[in-house]
């Protein structure tokens, strides 16, 4: 019975990167079907799908194990890509896609970090698609890597949930589990970035330039949480904030990198950025940078999309002043005290991404430069500015 499977499913729709796998998939091969399915040796589950051709096929919706090419998958521990069922020498005559419709069809296996054999992530149409090619098949181990991480970060987390006991502890256990599983996601999200680089330096048309590109943006953006993870665990398991201000720095590259950055994850939103830097600033530019980014992503997030994000940086004699303006609502008097706090994500959009550790890490940074990060909010404007002496 599908219920048998529901710890599998919930645990797949946690991934919240799911979803987005699963329409780059669609969108770079063309192919109208894609899910993560849980596979055994007797049991084949989707646990998420995305079907834009009609297949009908839900998540917690079940195929018979012995019609599935995932089967022969789970067997052997090998992917499968079929350009074209008619032509192709193993799979011509196979019952499988005649039982099914598809002419194309590609499987990759979800290996767990203990070799278990959890499922695939795998796609098919009725039409033939060009699968059989290097970028293709990286891309799809990838993101069953991915999926496989993430399931694995999910059961220790449950598990060490369940077994502790009180309050202080679980607060423990939650830091140091920030901490290895930031470390253990800088592999997958490096692979990704890597794979995504090298598409964008073979031929694309233009569509897959622009996807390859999306998932560029998103790659940025994991890279920002997996910093903000680390940092936060960094300084509450005793470490704290390494930085560094023995040298004084020109400023302008490590704003407008970050602001290009953050313009090319959301194409849709003006951000203008206003620099007058009048001298070098002793301070760690990396971590000024990912102050920067942390909060001109928030004002990205919470602004109203019709008002641009504004920046502006100053720095002369009397030291370092970088505001980041947004316009939209105003944040309510209860909500300011706790905006700087770890977890604290305000009174936005309830669908809203994030862990709530971005304005909390911009804060830190500021104050380990021996500054101060303020904000004001009016119906006009909200305003953080960050103020650095001079050294």
């Amino acid at each position: 019975m599908v219920h048998d499977f529901q710890d599998d499913i919930d645990a797949v729709a946690r991934i919240g990167a799911v979803r987005n796998i699963l329409d780059v998939v669609c969108r770079t091969t063309g192919m109208g079907f894609a899910a993560v399915a849980r596979v055994t040796d007797d049991r084949w589950i989707a646990c998420e799908v995305l079907d834009h051709i009609d297949f009908g096929l839900k998540s917690g919706g079940e195929l018979a194990i012995a019609t599935t090419i995932c089967n022969e998958i789970r067997q052997t521990g090998d992917g499968v890509v079929i350009d074209h069922v008619a032509n192709d020498a193993a799979y011509y005559g196979h019952p499988t896609p005649a039982k099914y419709g598809f002419q194309s069809y590609i499987s990759m296996p979800i290996t767990r970090s203990d070799g278990s054999f959890f499922g695939t992530l795998c796609a098919i149409d009725p039409q033939p698609k060009k699968l059989q090619n290097t970028h293709t098949i990286d891309m799809f181990r990838l993101f069953a890597q991915l999926i496989a991480s993430q399931l694995d970060a999910d059961e220790k987390f449950k598990a060490a949930e369940k077994d502790l006991l009180g309050e202080r502890q679980m607060a423990e256990l939650r830091d140091q589990f920030i901490a290895v599983l930031g470390h253990d996601l800088r592999n997958p999200v490096a692979s990704l970035g890597a794979g995504a680089k090298m598409l964008l330096d073979t031929p694309l048309n233009e569509r897959a330039t622009r996807i390859v590109t999306l998932m560029q943006g998103s790659v940025i953006r994991m890279g920002g949480l997996i910093d903000n993870l680390l940092d936060f665990a960094r300084g509450r398991l005793g470490g704290g904030l390494m930085i560094d201000r023995s040298t004084a720095v020109d400023l302008a590259p490590v704003l407008q990198q970050v602001a290009d950055e953050l313009r090319s994850v959301t194409p849709d939103r003006r951000i203008e950025l206003t620099l007058a830097l009048d001298s070098f600033v002793a301070c760690d530019p990396a971590r000024i940078g990912q102050m920067f980014s942390n909060l001109l992503g928030n004002a990205i997030t919470h602004g109203s999309p019709e008002t641009p994000v504004r920046a502006e940086a100053r720095a002369d004699a009397d030291g370092f002043v970088l505001s980041v303006a947004n316009g939209g609502e105003p944040i309510p008097d209860g909500s300011i005290a706790s905006l700087f706090l770890p977890f604290s994500r305000g009174q936005g959009n309830a669908n809203q991404t994030g862990l709530g550790l971005g304005l909390y890490i911009a804060a830190e940074i500021v104050r380990a430069h021996g500054g101060t990060l303020t904000v004001a909010s009016t119906a006009t404007e909200t305003r953080f500015t960050a103020t650095l002496p001079s050294a």
